[in-house]
């Protein structure tokens, strides 16, 4: 019989109040809770012109966006892109990233692998990043 784990992404922890950023943020980050070894997902839901306050970008984890409500525009090193609903990004994992919604908001799906474990090893990130 195959190993399975079935999770709904609503009901994983909302960490984004734990760090100050509801009700402009809602981060559910489900790779414990389903157990993943050789990736990472997670959900966000940015309110509508929410910025990210930092920006990130990985040592190692290669990441890939999907919107699946709203728009937005995203901030990759220097340049930004306008997202939209079922956009799908693939961004190196060296690249530094934000993510703006749009007067819609913005929902995503960020996978990432390969799974880095704790995200203290993996992520470096700068407060401020986008600024203006």
């Amino acid at each position: 019989m195959a190993e399975h784990t079935i999770v709904n992404l609503k009901e994983v922890e909302d960490m984004a109040p734990k760090f100050g950023m509801a009700p402009g943020l809602e981060a559910r980050f489900a790779g414990g809770a389903l157990g993943l070894e050789n990736s990472g997902l997670s959900y966000q839901r940015l309110a509508p012109g929410f910025r990210m306050p930092f920006g990130h970008r990985h040592k190692q984890q290669e990441e890939v966006y999907v919107i699946v409500g709203g728009g937005g525009r995203l901030k990759l090193d220097d340049e930004v892109i306008e997202v939209r609903e079922w956009d799908v990004i693939r961004i190196p994992s060296d690249a530094m990233r934000a993510l703006e919604a749009g007067p819609q908001g913005a929902e995503l799906l960020a996978f990432g692998a390969p799974n880095t474990g704790s995200p203290a090893d993996d992520v470096e990130m700068e407060q401020g990043w986008w600024s203006g």
